[in-house]
Parts: structure tokens; sequence; C-alpha cells
């Protein structure tokens, strides 16, 4: 991977292929290597940017203040992209949403794959998955709190195990480590997100959710949908909440006919 510099430690990041740029956000519980099923096929017709936002895969945690859509910035002017299309998964969906708010006139199109949705009252469900994480984390015990979190967001709760392909665990296992050992300097240090309204989003936007996805993200979707003029809701019906891991194919498919060549 290439790296830019910075006073907080760097970026880690790829470029693949040729044409209008796209950048690939990653989920909270991931790093650019969830993109690997899809960043191929994309940069077939694209220049596909990858890169691990700030404390998640082989990008430095954060040792002073920062913004997600501050690095974002600063990588795409790095790399002399003035307007790119967005696509981000869970929380990188949110900092997509954030760099369009904040940098409107850099954005060409923007896809949101399961974002979250700030302030959402959380279901009894996720309420009970965020203790069990945090009484993990709190009792030393990295390896429950690992698998609390592949329970959650890989595996979801309309499937067993046994419907989860054993290569996908592994390879997220370490990305969900290194996410939860840099959590508490990310939350130190994150400046936050825009507080813009959405509504006010200009672009072509697609909103993709997993029908196998916790309830709470399928209702966010609908509301992200809703809000964002002209947004298209897209459903996947074999996807938990990581569908470029669950759906490559069919996400693909709905990208060809949405991003712009």
């Amino acid at each position: 991977m290439l790296t830019l510099a910075d006073d907080l430690g760097h970026l880690s990041y790829t470029v693949a292929g040729d044409g209008t740029p796209v950048v690939l956000l990653h989920a909270g519980v991931a790093d650019h290597r969830m993109w690997d099923a899809v960043a191929p096929a994309l940069a077939e017709r694209h220049t596909v940017i990858r890169y691990d936002l700030r404390g998640f895969g082989e990008s430095a945690p954060p040792s002073g203040p920062f913004s997600e859509t501050g690095d974002l910035r600063r990588l795409l002017d790095h790399l002399g992209h003035d307007r790119v299309q967005l696509i981000g998964a869970s929380w990188g969906g949110r900092v997509a949403v954030d760099f369009t708010l904040t940098h409107p006139d850099r954005v060409r199109s923007l896809t949101l794959l399961a974002p979250p949705w700030p302030g959402y009252d959380w279901s009894t469900e996720m309420i009970a998955y965020d203790e069990a994480e945090t009484a993990a984390l709190s009792a030393g015990d990295l390896d429950t709190a690992v698998r609390v979190n592949l329970d959650m967001w890989l595996r979801g709760p309309h499937r067993d195990w046994d419907d989860v392909d054993p290569e996908l665990v592994e390879r997220l296992r370490g990305a969900v480590r290194t996410s939860l050992v840099n959590q508490d300097a990310l939350a130190r240090h994150s400046q936050g997100g825009s507080d813009g309204d959405i509504a006010t989003i200009g672009v072509p936007t697609l909103v993709g959710i997993g029908r196998l996805d916790v309830a709470d993200f399928q209702d966010i979707a609908r509301k992200y949908a809703a809000a964002i003029p002209g947004a298209t809701l897209v459903e996947f019906p074999a996807a938990a909440h990581l569908i470029a891991v669950d759906a490559p194919t069919e996400l693909l498919a709905a990208l060809r006919t949405f991003l712009v060549k």
C-alpha cells in the first residue's frame, strides 16, 4: 500500500484502474480489504481509490485532533482529484455523507450502504450488542469483543454461522481487532462529522440495505432514501450488514447502472 504522511501519522491507500475516480470507504468493523470482491471489477471502468480510515487497517491511529472529512480531502488533494464518486459502507457511508455536506462541489455521486444515522433511537437488540462489547472490553477480553462484533455485523440476526463463508470470518477478524484496539484514540481525537441537512444533498444518491441486516439499519436506510432528494433505495436479499462482502455480484450490478463512467 501507499502512504500519505501527516503530522498525525499516516493514511494507507491503494489506487487501481483508469477512468472517473471512485472512492471506497470501508465499514467501522473492517478496512480497505472489505472491497476485495468489488474493487477489481470497478477498476475496469474507473480509477478506484481505497484507503484505511485513520486508526483502521494499516493507517496509524490519531495522535491529535482530526476529522474523517479532512483526511479524505487531503487524500483527494494529494491524488489530484477534484470531484469523485463516493461509495461508503456503514461508518464509511456516514463519512461519505459528511464529506458531501462539507464539500458538495467535490462529490459527483453518492452510494450509501447501510450507513448509521446520528442520534438514532436504537432498539434493545442494538443496546444489548453495545453493552456486550463494552463489558468485554472493560474486562480486557478482546477476543470476546471481536466475536461479539463478528456475530452482529458479519453473521447478522437472521442466519446461522453455517450460512457464512469461514474465509470471510478470518478476513474480518484482524480488522475488527484493530478497530477495537484503536477505538479509544479515535473517540478521543475525532472532531465529529457535519451537522448539515441531508435534504440539501444534490448529487445522484443510491442507498443500499441488506434484508438480513439488523432491523434498525433497514429503517435507517429508508430514512436516508426518503430524506435525500431523488435517492434510490436498493435492497440486497442475500446480504446482512456488509453488502460488499455478502453480495458483491449484486452490488456490482447496481453500481454499473448508477456510476458515471
